[in-house]
């Protein structure tokens, strides 16, 4: 499986104002080849025609072989998600606002964009943590570059493919990708049950409660420092607006990296798989109040779920994602279905049979006893094909 590694690059005077001015000149050449293909092609950007176009003028500015092929194809890549995203309705629909404006102008790169590297314009000197990149002053040798030591042991071992130079915050990054052996998926003894929400952001069905009250409480203190910095309306504020964003973010996933990384391995020490609410599309068809909207567009689900299934496979324990519907109203006891067996937002008691208990934990329940289902009906062997001449007609 595909993975990431970052690690911080430490430039000195010297070499900082060299990847500063390259990272500038591939994304000002990354425009000029933005514009060229949709002048000539508007959104279906073709890579071989395109090099035909504009691979002599990017090596006239002084761009090396392999970078000019790099910013070609990199800004082919952008216009092939941009046409998926229409395709599949992100952007709104046909005739929205958004979506015309994505279609009638070419896309813009940032001057600070990250810029790919393969094997031949970046080495890696692991055992002295330095790398060899190239720049358009030359080649910068003796880079120096610090992470973990688990990060360099998995860089050593698996590294594959390129590599992302990045700038955040006046600090540069590698970011690497590494190709790790997956182990095999053992047989399940039993599934735990994970049930996602805004107040909790995880239940087990083992009863294991990850509250959301910190997260949201940091979150609201956050939008009131965030209010108070944008009534400035000064240039250094809205850099600062940026910089606290990214640490609202960075805290969320630091959170959901604990959750994920405790639930995978109580599954893997008790051979149990993993099942999760299929929740995508919920912010589509759920209507909440205005005051809760930036509650509800903030909750990291879909993070958590990416979370939980990369954690999973790594680890080769069974996941499952199973239908979420009135997991929360359903007794798992009598199956009895009722609005009205959640009294509150944080109980569940059953009209029929009398079960109660937290409503999280009985949604919990409700997922493990969906994929106990699943996973028989998906591993299900195939029916064998009846004899030749038995007379037997299979519908």
């Amino acid at each position: 499986m595909k993975l990431v590694v970052q690690v911080r690059l430490l430039p000195d005077a010297a070499q900082a104002p060299a990847l500063e001015a390259t990272l500038r000149a591939v994304n000002k050449a990354a425009n000029r080849v933005s514009s060229v293909a949709f002048e000539h092609f508007g959104l279906k950007a073709r890579e071989t025609l395109l090099r035909k176009l504009c691979y002599g003028e990017l090596k006239a500015r002084g761009l090396g072989a392999q970078a000019a092929q790099h910013v070609i194809k990199r800004v082919c890549d952008a216009y092939t998600t941009l046409r998926a995203n229409i395709r599949n309705g992100n952007l709104g629909p046909q005739g929205s606002k958004r979506r015309r404006k994505a279609e009638s102008k070419p896309i813009v790169f940032r001057p600070d964009a990250a810029h790919t590297y393969d094997d031949r314009c970046l080495s890696w000197q692991y055992d002295a943590q330095k790398v060899s990149v190239w720049t358009l002053a030359g080649r910068v040798k003796n880079l120096r570059f610090a992470c973990s030591s688990k990060a360099l042991k998995q860089l050593a071992g698996h590294r594959k493919g390129e590599s992302d130079l990045v700038v955040r915050d006046g600090k540069w990054f590698l970011v690497a990708t590494i190709d790790l052996p997956e182990p095999e998926v053992f047989e399940p003894k039993d599934f735990i049950g994970v049930d996602g929400g805004i107040v909790n952001l995880a239940t087990t069905s083992d009863a294991d409660n990850h509250s959301g009250r910190r997260l949201g409480r940091y979150r609201r203190w956050q939008a009131r420092k965030k209010a108070e910095i944008q009534a400035k309306r000064t240039r250094s504020s809205k850099q600062l607006l940026k910089k606290r964003a990214r640490r609202e973010a960075r805290h969320a996933t630091h959170i959901n990296h604990k959750i994920s990384k405790q639930t995978v391995a109580v599954a893997q020490r008790t051979e149990r798989g993993i099942a999760l609410e299929e929740l995508r599309g919920i912010r589509e068809r759920v209507t909440v109040p205005r005051d809760q909207r930036a509650r509800l567009s903030s909750w990291p689900f879909h993070q958590l779920g990416a979370f939980l299934a990369y954690k999973a496979r790594r680890a080769g324990v069974p996941f499952i994602e199973v239908d979420p519907a009135y997991t929360s109203q359903r007794c798992p006891r009598c199956g009895h279905t009722a609005k009205n067996n959640r009294p509150s937002r944080d109980h569940f008691s059953c009209r029929r049979c009398g079960l109660a208990g937290p409503a999280d934990h009985v949604a919990g329940v409700n997922v493990r006893n969906r994929a106990r289902s699943a996973w028989v009906f998906v591993n299900m062997p195939d029916p064998l094909p009846a004899r030749a001449g038995s007379g037997r007609c299979d519908p």
